[in-house]
Formats: C-alpha cells, structure tokens, sequence
C-alpha cells in the first residue's frame, strides 16, 4: 500500500477512467476524475495532487500540451500518460515534455498498478536525492539535494525530479560511466518496465538545461557504445 494519496486522472472515456480510478482507490488513493483539459486545469490549480494520470486524444486539446503547461509551473508531480498512441513519436515528445512514465492502451491492471507504484514510491523515497552531505559541490556546479537546487555559474537551473536524480547520480560519481540499463535500474528502479528511449529522453532533457550546446554535450558526455559519464573537468570552466 502506498498509504493515502490523491491524484488527477485526465480520461475522457468514462469506463477506462473508473477502471483506472479503482487501480488508485486499491492503492490507498484517491481520484478526481476530469474528461477535459479545461477541468483537470481548473481543479489542479487549486488543489494539492500527487499523481497525474492522462490520455493525449481528449476533446478540447491533446494532453501533450496538458503535459507541457505541467511542467511549467509544476516540476516535481508524477506524470504517467495512458494513451492508445503506441507510437515511438508520441512516447518520446511525451517523455521529453516532462512525463515520467507512459503506458500504451490496451494495458494490464497489474502493470497499471506497478506503475503508479513506482512512481509514487520514487516521488516520496528516493535515494539518490538524500545523499548523506549537504551541498555537492563540482566546480562551478552545487547541487543542494534537501532544497531540490541546482547551481552552475551562479544561475538556478530548474529541474525535474527524473532530472534532478540523474545530475546528482553523476555528481556523485564523476568521470563514471554508466550505460543505459544502469540508469534505468538506479532512477527509475529495478522494477521499472521501461524502454531505453526513457533515458535518451530525460538525458536530452537535461542536457539542454546545462549545456553550452546540447548538440554538443561537454558535461554529460557521451561514451560511444558505453554509456554515458560527468566530465568533472569540464565544469572548472562552463557558462551558461
């Protein structure tokens, strides 16, 4: 059980969102459930929420933009995406909008669950953003993990959880290299039924909240055919 908690489930399908609904309602949680953007909008700016569920296709807009408008304000909250486009396309601008995971209909209960397991669990639990020290400091960046700050050159950067772990994981570990399966297994969890676009995903995310040229990564690089790694060095001399 992952004790009380209380999400927006953005469904215009009736069914599929009493269905969904019920998975949350078996988890300790709770639903509102809102059949446009207009309406989850209205309900979200007014009340404290620890889960977005949404489909894309709704009938005042597509919930990509819904994702988007998220993210501006809101950089912490789960976001999962329920949608029957099953298409690499839409799973990765999903993905590089801020969503944290994305299930394609038609979808198993159980792996439903799982999901909202995990993310929820990760929102609250995480490890990597409790490192035992105070500040993590690599030239010009510092990462604060109890305030959820970031600083390179002086500048606040602004990130996402998924984001924020990733950085601080290679913080934690500079000029270390870790492939793709290592990331998965350490952010998002041994359990987490992913892909591998997940990390290009968040990666090009964040590269380009830090970098000079995110076509042209200097911190987080690239190790062809390895993985990827910090390059402590290229901090000493960064700007933003």
């Amino acid at each position: 059980m992952q004790g009380c908690f209380h999400s927006i489930i953005l469904e215009d399908d009736t069914d599929i969102a009493q269905l969904i609904s019920l998975q949350v309602k078996s988890l300790d949680g709770s639903a509102y459930l809102a059949n446009n953007i207009e309406s989850a909008t209205t309900y979200s700016n007014s009340h404290a929420k620890d889960l977005f569920i949404l489909d894309l296709s709704l009938p005042d807009g597509d919930g990509l933009t819904f994702c988007k408008t998220i993210r501006e304000h809101d950089q912490t909250t789960p976001i999962l995406i329920i949608s029957a486009r099953s298409n690499e396309v839409d799973r990765v601008k999903g993905l590089e909008l801020g969503a944290d995971d994305y299930l394609s209909k038609p979808f198993g209960l159980a792996e439903l669950k799982a999901r909202i397991k995990a993310l929820l669990r990760r929102s609250k639990n995480s490890d990597i953003i409790k490192p035992i020290q105070e500040n993590i400091t690599l030239g010009n960046l510092t990462i604060t993990p109890k305030k959820h700050r970031v600083c390179l050159n002086d500048k606040v950067i602004t990130l996402t959880v998924k984001e924020f772990e990733l950085l601080t994981l290679f913080a934690l570990n500079p000029n270390q290299i870790f492939n793709r399966n290592e990331l998965l297994n350490t952010i998002w969890g041994v359990d987490y039924i992913g892909y591998e676009h997940t990390v290009n995903s968040h990666l090009n995310r964040l590269r380009k909240k830090i970098e000079v040229d995110a076509n042209t990564p200097k911190i987080i690089e690239t190790i062809w055919g390895i993985g990827y790694r910090l390059n402590s060095q290229s901090l000493e001399n960064t700007s933003i």
